[in-house]
């Protein structure tokens, strides 16, 4: 049972580079009511509410915050936010920004930036988020073949001071190993859970706890639905693994994430603060043996 309240830490730590962090940290992108695809099936969160969702994570423990320039909406920014409710900011909060994609004032998508844009984008992460420079800039592959020229300008802007650690987003393997090559990688971001395990069958999940690099799953919860509230309907194997802990499905889904590795971190983001509460105590959730067993066995389609 994890009802009591639970802070970040019982999910244990990890480290970005030379930064410690508790493994459930937070993403930011639910707080502004659209995302990549812009398909959130509701409207952003109060504003003041969102700051004090914010507020409230930090004082739980959360110390791993993600977001990106792009996460905004005609009402809200993510950046503008996490800097109206945090600043000046913890001394062990480790932001995480993302950059590649790009969007004009109205919202609508641009192309993919070019490696000589990626500049303007970190600084606009910079300007929005009131720093002097970012903790990890994650690059977010735009289907591209090679990352190289992308990656390479992200480590001359590393070199330059702009940057502490960088990662990659959107990746397989060969991207991984063709970034190394240029610089440290720090973490990778993709899309897992237990309905979407692409990162197990080509071995990058495995790859990055083997070379100490964390692994950041988003759509944990969501799975196919990805911005979208998070289904209603969950495998009876979900359910009832639920229930043998007093827990609900999404912390089952979290904690299943979780048990992955102790490299692998979580950003469950959300604009209820019920499910905040519920996020961060999914990190004390121990599954045992045949239950992650049980899980890992379900067809990812039907989860």
């Amino acid at each position: 049972m994890i009802s009591e309240p639970m802070t970040a830490a019982a999910a244990g730590t990890w480290k970005l580079g030379d930064r410690k962090v508790n493994r459930l940290g937070f993403g930011a992108m639910r707080l502004t009511g659209n995302g990549m695809r812009g398909n959130s099936d509701g409207a952003p969160i109060d504003r003041d509410r969102a700051i004090r969702l914010l507020r409230v994570a930090v004082e739980l423990g959360v110390n791993h915050i993600d977001t990106a320039a792009f996460y905004f909406s005609p009402a809200r920014s993510a950046n503008e936010l996490i800097n109206r409710a945090l600043a000046p900011y913890p001394e062990d909060l480790v932001i995480v920004t993302k950059v590649g994609p790009g969007r004009d004032p109205s919202g609508a998508w641009l192309p993919p930036a070019t490696p000589e844009q990626l500049r303007g984008q970190v600084e606009e992460n910079l300007r929005q988020l009131g720093r002097d420079h970012l903790d990890v800039v994650n690059l977010r592959r735009m289907n591209q073949e090679s990352i190289a020229e992308h990656f390479g300008a992200l480590a001359e802007l590393r070199d330059s001071g702009l940057i502490r650690h960088l990662g990659i987003s959107s990746v397989k393997p060969e991207h991984l190993a063709e970034a190394q090559a240029i610089a440290p990688v720090v973490c990778v971001q993709n899309w897992y859970g237990l309905d979407r395990r692409l990162s197990d069958a080509n071995g990058l999940l495995d790859s990055c706890g083997e070379q100490g690099i964390a692994f950041v799953p988003y759509f944990a919860i969501a799975g196919e639905r990805r911005e979208a509230r998070a289904s209603d309907t969950h495998h009876d194997e979900v359910l009832a693994v639920a229930r043998a802990h007093r827990a609900t499905p999404a912390q089952v889904r979290l904690a299943w994430t979780l048990h992955r590795g102790p490299h692998v971190l979580a950003i469950p983001g959300t604009g209820d603060p019920g499910h905040l509460t519920e996020n961060i105590a999914a990190g004390a959730l121990r599954l045992s043996p045949d239950e992650l067993t049980r899980l890992r066995g379900l067809d990812q389609k039907a989860v």
